[in-house]
């Protein structure tokens, strides 16, 4: 199994959810350890980051053959994720 490894942004934006929509986010990242690579994520524009979506959130990271790397976790429908990234 692969090493997780999470930026401070998104380990804040973790803190600050709901329990239930953390048990669901938390899920989903720890099953990107299992596989990095799962039907529902897609390339994300212009990088070398990958996006996949759970429920109302989305997630953003990276990895390689030892680890994956959660770069930021935000809204689903909401820009402000991208930003951080120069996506529009």
């Amino acid at each position: 199994m692969k090493r997780l490894d999470i930026t401070k942004d998104a380990h804040g934006f973790l803190k600050g959810m709901q329990v239930k929509q953390f048990r669901q986010v938390g899920q989903k990242v720890f099953a990107l350890l299992a596989d990095p690579e799962p039907n529902d994520a897609a390339l994300l524009r212009g990088f070398d980051y990958r996006r996949v979506d759970i429920g109302e959130f989305r997630i953003i990271y990276s990895f390689d053959d030892e680890t994956v790397y959660v770069l930021a976790i935000g809204k689903r429908n909401d820009d402000e994720i991208y930003k951080k990234f120069g996506v529009k």
